[in-house]
């Protein structure tokens, strides 16, 4: 394996990986955040045309697809913001025109299926210098707009409307996040490829929501996530064709991977969202509480020193025990 880890395309995918997979989920955050989940899904459907237009044109398809991406994107956003009620008609039509605007001029072109299959689903290991360099770029730049802009872009995301009233400009934030998304789209079709780029935007970022409560958190918990689950996903892929002679592409690896820490962490956030509902103080309720004796079916003397959980609430302290919560009230507990 190390003798893989030596070779010049490896390293090249390697670094390409963990730049996609810091920048994807940077800008993922702001799309769930608004409720745009699937937004890159259908940018990565218009920069197929993109892609083909570049090869019938001898021009750069990584660059072709930049640019109907990003004017793809501005269209979504476009139609969004109006908010017909055929708006999602449009964009539907819009997500199948650019896909099958793709095939069709991809058969144009001369092209065949390998290259549109390397297009839709990723070809790290083929990614030559020069594509590396670009992607390098943008993804550099991608990743620095996302966090320097951060609080801004979470203002709009969060409430258009007080965003507006504070004095920032919504469209032309909400613009810069769909062109972000393009962007991202673009340079990750090397990585996991245009179909499935929109998992590695998300799905970190809906890991880290499981187990974080804050923005900045869920930021920093995203894309460490991506950028593990993209190189760890490139090295097993590697690793399986290495050592078993198994053909494991790496972007569905990558994309696998990902989904795989969001099923381990699922339940992991459902605990932790148990357990902060019950240490919660409850709400005020008309009447008061039920007693429990101690000398009545709860002979345990609750203290600093009882090895319960102790909880402030209001005035007193409650402790946790048998699934409920007991304060000591005189010679006896109240009983939650």
């Amino acid at each position: 394996m190390s003798e893989l880890l030596a070779l010049d395309f490896m390293q090249r995918a390697l670094l390409a990986a963990l730049l996609t997979g810091l920048a994807a989920p940077a800008v993922g955050i702001y799309l769930v955040q608004r409720r745009l989940a699937l937004m890159g899904d259908g940018i990565g459907h218009v920069a197929v045309t993109g892609v083909a237009l570049g090869w019938l044109t001898g021009n750069s398809p990584t660059g072709t697809a930049v640019i109907v991406a990003i004017v793809g994107a501005a269209t979504i956003e476009f139609v969004r913001e109006r908010g017909h009620a055929g708006g999602d008609v449009a964009l539907a039509l819009l997500f199948y025109g650019g896909i099958a605007g793709g095939v069709l001029l991809m058969g144009l072109a001369g092209q065949n299926a390998a290259k549109l299959q390397q297009s839709l689903f990723g070809s790290l290991l083929t990614m030559s210098p020069a594509d590396l360099r670009y992607a390098a770029v943008l993804s550099v730049v991608t990743l620095l707009l996302a966090l320097c802009l951060g609080p801004q872009l979470y203002a709009v995301a969060l409430d258009a409307e007080f965003a507006s009233v504070a004095g920032l400009n919504v469209r032309a934030y909400n613009l810069l996040v769909a062109v972000l998304a393009a962007v991202t789209v673009t340079f990750a079709m090397h990585t996991v490829g245009l179909l499935l780029v929109s998992a590695l935007m998300v799905v970190p970022v809906a890991t880290a929501q499981q187990v974080t409560r804050s923005f900045r958190m869920t930021m920093v918990a995203a894309t460490g996530l991506g950028a593990s689950a993209a190189v760890g996903g490139l090295m097993l892929s590697a690793w399986l064709s290495w050592e078993f002679d198994l053909q494991a592409p790496p972007g569905p690896t990558i994309v696998l991977l990902a989904l795989a820490g969001f099923v381990v962490m699922w339940p992991v956030g459902g605990w932790l969202r148990l357990r902060t509902r019950r240490l919660a103080p409850f709400p005020a309720v008309p009447g008061p509480p039920e007693h429990v004796p101690t000398g009545m079916g709860h002979a345990h003397q609750h203290g600093p020193d009882c090895g319960h959980l102790a909880v402030p609430h209001e005035d007193h302290v409650d402790y946790v025990h048998d699934g409920h919560r007991h304060a000591p009230h005189g010679e006896h507990y109240d009983e939650h």
